[in-house]
């Protein structure tokens, strides 16, 4: 006799302890399976030894991967608090295609009615991103820049085939440059939003992934 279907899980991955905070107190409601919470640490190296650990893990097996937190806004324009959905994660060690980038966008739209999205390649770096090296970063087609999504979706897939993403709120724009997180406006706006996207994250988990038997 053939059991009900196990939902294959979700791993959400953060750096910052911030970060991490915001997510551990949204409302976790209305998962559609197991929901891992990881806190990497801060870069690229801890960020990939934290998720190839993990899925290394039989309980995740076939485990969807998206990547959140905040980043630094590349196109001028942009303001804290904003988002931005990866259409793909780079880094010097090649590129991952994301998966769900129209659904993502639609339902932050939905469930965060004002806020504005942004689209297109979000890029890696193994440092913090000021001044003239954000225009650097643009010139190559990036709208934005954080130290682990990159990390963490090249790790994830490599791991196996599996559906991975990128969420990042901006935390840190061309006009609006931020000296620490949580001591000015932009700052406490990009917390509120990160504190509101898990219902987006559960409804991607949702819409990409077949139960798993």
């Amino acid at each position: 006799m053939t059991g009900k279907p196990v939902p294959a899980p979700l791993l959400i991955a953060c750096a910052l302890g911030i970060e991490h905070f915001a997510l551990r107190t949204s409302d976790r409601g209305g998962a559609g399976g197991p929901v891992t919470l990881l806190r990497t640490g801060m870069g690229p190296k801890a960020a990939e030894r934290s998720v190839t650990r993990l899925l290394a893990g039989p309980a995740h097996a076939g485990a969807a991967v998206l990547a959140t937190g905040f980043c630094a806004g590349l196109d001028p324009g942009m303001h804290p608090g904003d988002l931005v959905v990866a259409e793909e994660t780079r880094d010097p060690r090649g590129t991952v295609p994301c998966v769900g980038t129209v659904l993502l966008v639609r339902e932050l739209a939905r469930t965060l009615p004002g806020r504005t999205v942004h689209t297109g390649p979000l890029t890696g770096s193994d440092h913090v991103v000021r001044g003239p090296e954000r225009s650097d970063l643009r010139a190559t087609g990036a709208i934005a820049v954080d130290m682990e999504s990159a990390a963490t979706l090249l790790s994830a897939v490599r791991t196996g085939a599996r559906p991975v993403a990128a969420v990042r709120v901006v935390v840190d724009a061309p006009e609006h440059e931020l000296v620490r997180i949580g001591t000015v406006r932009g700052g406490i706006s990009a917390f509120r939003v990160l504190r509101s996207v898990l219902p987006t994250f559960f409804e991607w988990h949702r819409n990409v992934l077949l139960p798993r038997r």
